[in-house]
């Protein structure tokens, strides 16, 4: 790996919901700039081809299965890390799932508990325990993949802009008390990404309940932003790069916007 790639060189990176799409992408991207990536999620397999593609461009990555949801399991990973490493430098909470495509009055109580657990509080339980080491070491960056959706108006979709937006509020807190101890703490919120999994299913969810196509509820939604089109979980990777490393120095308590131009707050 050439000195160019190693602006995160030495550092341990956990990223949450590394198995596949912005998760994956922003695992590789750490990898290839020196990180050792910690990449978590449910499923193994999934974990092991990201972790794969991070060794494969010589970089180095560790799998780590954890249920965000499960204290147990978050303090398993949390543990592990720390015996195997003994500290975290960047912890990037990632883990999504969108949940039901309904109105607020139909929504199921257990679901929207679900939404919230798997954002915002398993967001809370890591940023917990990670933050009394990287204060100890005044030193440390958490980033939180929040959404357009908690900055903008969608129906059917409650429970994901109550928790992403949620997500925004824990980041400014956060980075307020972490401010003068040496922690950073950013949000990203994504567009559409059209590429991931959890994007095709909702656009599918989204055009039957229209009564559209996928094809033309996609078109029309791209259409809404400035630069008419899909982000990529490239492009995301990119960002979150810089929001985690030093090139972003003076930068916390903050929400960025990659979502090709629609909220501009």
């Amino acid at each position: 790996m050439s000195d160019a790639n190693q602006l995160l060189a030495g550092q341990v990176a956990v990223m949450t919901g590394a198995g596949s799409g912005i998760g994956a992408a922003i695992a590789r991207k750490m990898g290839r700039m020196g990180a050792v990536a910690v990449v978590c999620g449910r499923t193994r397999d999934t974990l092991q081809s990201t972790a794969t593609a991070i060794s494969q461009a010589g970089g180095q990555a560790e799998v780590i299965e954890c249920d965000v949801t499960d204290l147990a399991s978050v303090e398993s990973l949390a543990k592990r890390v720390d015996g195997r490493f003994g500290r975290v430098d960047i912890l990037v909470n990632n883990a999504g799932h969108y949940g039901p495509v309904v109105p607020v009055e139909e929504y199921p109580l257990a679901e929207f508990d679900k939404v919230i657990a798997v954002h915002l509080r398993a967001a809370f339980l890591l940023s917990q325990l990670v933050l009394p080491e990287m204060y100890a070491r005044s030193s440390g960056v958490i980033l939180n993949i929040s959404s357009l959706s908690a900055k903008a108006a969608y129906a059917w979709g409650s429970a994901y802009a109550a928790a992403k937006a949620g997500l925004l509020g824990l980041t400014r807190v956060t980075a307020a008390e972490g401010a003068r101890k040496g922690v950073r703490v950013n949000a990203i919120c994504p567009g559409p990404v059209t590429e991931t999994y959890m994007s095709k299913e909702l656009a599918a969810d989204l055009a039957k309940r229209v009564g559209v196509s996928e094809q033309e509820q996609l078109a029309a939604f791209l259409n809404s932003l400035l630069q008419g089109r899909a982000q990529t979980a490239e492009e995301i990777a990119r960002a979150a790069l810089f929001l985690c490393s030093g090139q972003s120095s003076a930068i916390t308590g903050q929400s960025i916007n990659v979502d090709g131009g629609v909220a501009f707050y």
